[in-house]
């Protein structure tokens, strides 16, 4: 009894020191551990819980121009690709792969390789990261938007592609994700541009890092018109393939979409910094070359010499036989008369499709058709200075195209006003939008509205003219003119 008495007193006594000495070892432990944390953390690190997701928005709009890697998905697949295809491009380079119809599945896989790591990563970033975050509701259904916007293109190049898993590897660790099917791929971009532009607040948050509308007066009420404008040309894809449910969303965003090319989409570039200048510049020959490989294809040329159009000498640019080399500011012609397209087809030989054998249009008056000046690339047509620079802006989505589309919609299925109101508002904003590059670029309403009164709607031929227009509007945005190509069959396009 007496030594259990004892060893109660002891334990009793023990106690505070075993205390003590545990606290002292586990603030020993903590202070280690705190230390180390300290250690292995990157002081100059940014988490998600800081970082504010704004840029994400501001890369993700650059990268939907095309990728930082020089832009080469720009310069093979819709130039070479699908630029060609419509016949907005031709060379006579084997690199053209579309303007000879040949097998390129490295040139025509650039834009897929480009696309999911640049713009597919940054939305998906931009979309996880602003869900359920009520400080980022505007910013959260923009990402919405823009994420239909790039992947619609992707599926309009591609067919079937990974959608519902995409970008998923950081998130869910989905380093595989499966393909999905077009039209399931739709049906859910329709889905969820409708919800987006309807779940838009104006008394909510002002995204920042917006490059399309932040300085917009009403800029959530420009997303709604963007984003109706998308719902719109997303339906009208599905013109034949699935006509009610087309005629179904068009007649919703009637009425809503752009107004006037104040609403115009819009990526501004920069100067010299390979982050932010003009894709297509970047693409195709940033070094000012006159000796670029793709030129702009007889088909264009002669469709706006025929029509007297007004856009020519503001979107093409040729070379006199006297021009001086290495200057490319030197011996050039932006006039109309001297335009000369590159027939499609040829290549550098002299063989049967050898250039140097073409007898065509001279490039400038009083110049004899030589074969050997007309097989020199530089006797042909390349996109002018005013929008082949590198601070040449990038339009993303147009009043124009939403007006032509309104148009063909108003021609198919007698909804939404008359077609010619529609086509007449479309070619003038087709024409004057063109003042985006720079006051060298602007039309005067004058001379819009008499090439519009030389060129009227003809209810006969409304579709054919309709999307020729639309054709003419979405030169230098080769994936949505190749597209609505395919969609309606025109322009007639000889192979």
């Amino acid at each position: 009894m007496m030594i259990e008495k004892h060893y109660k007193m002891l334990n009793m006594k023990l106690k505070p020191i075993y205390i003590l000495a545990g606290a002292v070892m586990i603030m020993a432990v903590a202070s280690c551990k705190k230390d180390l944390l300290k250690t292995n953390t990157d002081p100059n690190a940014v988490s998600v819980d800081v970082f504010d997701p704004n840029n994400i928005l501001t890369a993700t709009q650059l990268y939907y121009t095309g990728s930082t890697d020089n832009a080469i998905e720009v310069e093979e697949t819709e130039i070479q690709g699908a630029g060609c295809f419509i016949q907005h491009w031709a060379s006579t380079s084997g690199y053209y792969f579309g303007d000879k119809y040949t097998f390129s599945p490295g040139g025509w896989g650039a834009f897929f390789d480009h696309t999911y790591t640049s713009s597919v990563k940054n939305v998906v970033d931009l979309y996880t990261n602003t869900a359920g975050k009520p400080q980022y509701k505007n910013l959260h259904q923009i990402s919405r938007i823009m994420k239909a916007l790039i992947f619609e293109r992707i599926t309009d190049v591609y067919g079937d592609i990974p959608y519902f898993q995409a970008g998923q590897a950081y998130h869910k660790s989905i380093y595989f994700p499966v393909y999905d099917k077009q039209k399931d791929i739709y049906a859910d971009l329709l889905k969820e541009v409708e919800q987006a532009t309807d779940s838009l607040d104006v008394n909510a948050d002002k995204p920042v890092g917006d490059v399309f509308y932040s300085e917009a007066d009403d800029q959530i009420g420009q997303w709604k018109k963007f984003g109706n404008s998308l719902l719109l040309r997303m339906a009208m894809r599905l013109t034949k393939v699935d006509p009610a449910t087309a005629k179904t969303y068009v007649q919703k965003v009637i009425g809503h979409t752009m107004e006037s090319n104040d609403d115009n989409a819009i990526v501004p570039h920069g100067t010299n910094d390979p982050l932010t200048i003009s894709r297509i510049y970047r693409g195709i020959g940033e070094d000012g070359s006159i000796q670029l490989d793709g030129q702009i294809s007889k088909t264009f040329i002669d469709s706006l010499k025929n029509r007297n159009d007004p856009r020519l000498s503001v979107l093409s640019y040729v070379y006199k036989p006297d021009y001086a080399p290495g200057d490319p500011t030197d011996g050039g012609s932006s006039d109309p008369a001297d335009q000369n397209g590159l027939p499609n087809g040829f290549n550098t030989g002299s063989g049967p499709f050898g250039i140097v054998n073409y007898k065509g249009t001279p490039a400038s008056p009083g110049v004899p058709a030589s074969p050997g000046y007309l097989g020199s690339i530089a006797a042909y047509s390349r996109p002018s200075p005013i929008i082949f620079n590198p601070t040449a802006p990038t339009l993303v989505l147009t009043y124009a195209e939403t007006e032509l589309l309104l148009a063909d919609a108003a021609k198919r299925w007698g909804i939404g006003g008359a077609p010619k109101t529609h086509y007449d508002n479309g070619v003038l904003a087709g024409i004057t939008m063109l003042s985006a590059y720079g006051d060298a670029g602007a039309i005067s309403d004058e001379d819009a509205q008499a090439y519009l009164d030389a060129n009227p709607y003809d209810d006969a031929n409304g579709l054919k003219q309709i999307n020729t227009q639309y054709w003419i509007t979405t030169f230098c945005d080769e994936y949505e003119a190749w597209s609505n190509y395919r969609r309606t069959g025109f322009p007639l396009l000889k192979p």
